[in-house]
């Protein structure tokens, strides 16, 4: 076994090495390939009978009328048209070129375009050092620890306006995280708790409601069954207050479901404007989850700190909060005539610093504060980075941007500068890693289809779509003149086809010349 180990580095050398030389042999090996079909088109082109074969072709379509060329090209713009039309809905729907990805697919492997898988996964960072790049596979979907509540936001907004602003695969994940916090710290599982899990996992939402209930009845200190019903039977803030009490006054020892109950405690006195006792509710949680804790702090608290963490997991509260800290220094006095005059001040700086920071973590986000975009319900899950923490965000933090005088000014004239830093945030970013290319991907299953999702970097039209649409417009002009004008365009045919293969006559004299025909034909006998 450690023999076989030890030769797999020197096979799978030797196997690199070969496809790398098929890969720059096989440009090569075209050329070649093309010069041996010239070769063997002139050697048979007496055997075949090639030259009667291209005169009674010529023949025919000099005996064609207009008609069949303005069926022809007619044809051939409606079939152009169709890929077009095909093209362009595929690719507001995923992305991407149906053609392109099809060729990148199939054929990149056969012509060798394969990447090293030395290199895959690495990047260079900002000390030049190489270090792992996140995978597609690494765009994690994180609990919004902001989320609404079911019952007395997201139901209230779904009654006026007919829209369901939480997906399934969102809600889908909630379902199983309730599954692993509220499981319950006992060896087996309670009669109640088995209810508890398939309540869960429904569907429908009076079914878990069902369920909760059920499960009360088997046992009246079931506190995972009054945190349901908390969070989707009850209508208003106070009466999601009373019951998350209640759950909170029976929980017992179970950590998973004590910190909930306190995080969705704080965020019911938060929402009926008693932010000193949110604030109390999280840090307390900070002795029991530290990091936890201190995030959803700054979330509850907004901007009533002084300062922020930056060495605190990344996020677009983070860093736009502590963005928005420098920036109200300076936000009420700032002018950009005044500072392309004078330059900016030392405070100014950092402050834009800080806004280029922010923009290139999650550039989506300043559409929203600007009010460039329609906001909707936050998810109850979002992507770091991606449009549905933007959307997050926004949502609870507009407001304190607002309250700042001066900020979103300051925002709206330096955060596009961010784009000149990092011209290609694929490739490499400039204080973070580069920016993850699945974003839209998971944001399209985390958010409603009635909301656009915001795609960074812009996506240009790929090339196919481009030259579909130009064939399409060409096919089509050459109808309408073919019809229009028969005999001119018989005329410019002809003249384009002559030109066309002329240089296959050129080639066939000039190896006329230098091979006497009796060579050819002794060649052509044997």
């Amino acid at each position: 076994m450690e023999d076989t180990a030890g030769s797999n580095p020197q096979s799978l050398g030797f196997t690199e090495k070969l496809k790398s030389w098929l890969s720059w042999s096989w440009t090569y090996v075209c050329f070649i390939w093309f010069g041996m079909v010239l070769i063997m088109i002139y050697v048979l082109w007496s055997p075949l009978k090639l030259q009667e074969t291209l005169t009674s072709a010529s023949v025919f379509l000099n005996t064609l009328t207009p008609k069949f060329y303005v069926a022809l090209t007619g044809t051939s713009s409606l079939i152009s048209g169709l890929i077009l039309i095909f093209e362009w809905w595929y690719f507001r729907k995923y992305g991407t070129s149906f053609i392109e990805q099809v060729s990148v697919s199939h054929l990149r492997p056969l012509l060798g375009g394969v990447e090293s898988s030395s290199t895959t996964g690495l990047f260079t960072s900002v000390n030049g050092e190489a270090e792992p790049r996140p995978s597609v596979s690494e765009c994690k979907v994180w609990r919004n620890p902001l989320n609404l509540f079911r019952g007395a936001e997201y139901n209230r907004y779904t009654w006026v306006t007919g829209k369901e602003p939480l997906t399934y695969y969102d809600m889908n994940l909630s379902a199983q995280d309730h599954q692993t916090f509220f499981t319950g710290d006992t060896p087996q599982l309670r009669p109640e708790d088995a209810v508890m899990q398939k309540a869960w996992r429904e569907r429908n939402p009076q079914a878990r409601i069902r369920a909760a209930y059920q499960a009360i009845e088997m046992n009246h200190e079931c506190a995972a069954a009054y945190v349901l019903l908390a969070e989707e039977e009850a209508t208003t803030i106070t009466e999601a207050e009373r019951l998350f009490k209640k759950a909170l006054s029976i929980a017992g020892k179970d950590i998973n479901l004590l910190v909930y109950i306190k995080r969705r405690l704080a965020m019911c006195a938060r929402k009926l404007g008693r932010i000193k006792e949110a604030v109390k509710m999280m840090r307390d949680l900070i002795a029991i989850e530290p990091i936890c804790g201190m995030y959803d702090l700054y979330h509850v608290t907004h901007i009533s700190s002084a300062s922020i963490d930056i060495s605190l997991p990344k996020s677009a509260t983070i860093c736009y909060t502590s963005a928005l800290l420098k920036a109200r220094a300076v936000s009420d006095k700032f002018s950009p005539e005044a500072a392309s005059r004078r330059g900016l001040s030392t405070a100014e700086m950092n402050a834009v610093e800080a806004i280029h920071r922010a923009v290139e973590f999650n550039p989506h986000v300043p559409k929203y504060l600007l009010e460039m975009k329609s906001l909707i319900l936050p998810p109850e899950h979002i992507l770091k980075r991606g449009d549905s923490e933007a959307v997050a965000y926004a949502f609870f933090h507009l407001q304190h941007w607002k309250r700042a005088e001066g900020a979103l000014n300051l925002l709206h004239c330096t955060w596009e500068g961010t784009f000149r830093i990092i011209p290609y945030p694929l490739e490499k970013g400039h204080l973070f890693y580069p920016y993850p290319g699945c974003t839209e991907t998971a944001d399209r299953e985390l958010l409603p289809s009635f909301h656009e999702v915001s795609v960074y970097p812009k996506k240009e039209l790929p090339f196919f779509i481009l030259f579909t649409a130009g064939l399409c417009s060409f096919t089509a002009m050459l109808a309408m003149l073919t019809h229009q004008f028969p005999e001119l365009m018989g005329v410019f045919a002809k003249a384009f086809f002559s030109t066309l293969f002329a240089p296959l006559g050129f080639f066939a004299d000039k190896m006329e010349s230098f091979m006497p025909s009796s060579f050819w034909h002794q060649l052509t006998r044997i």
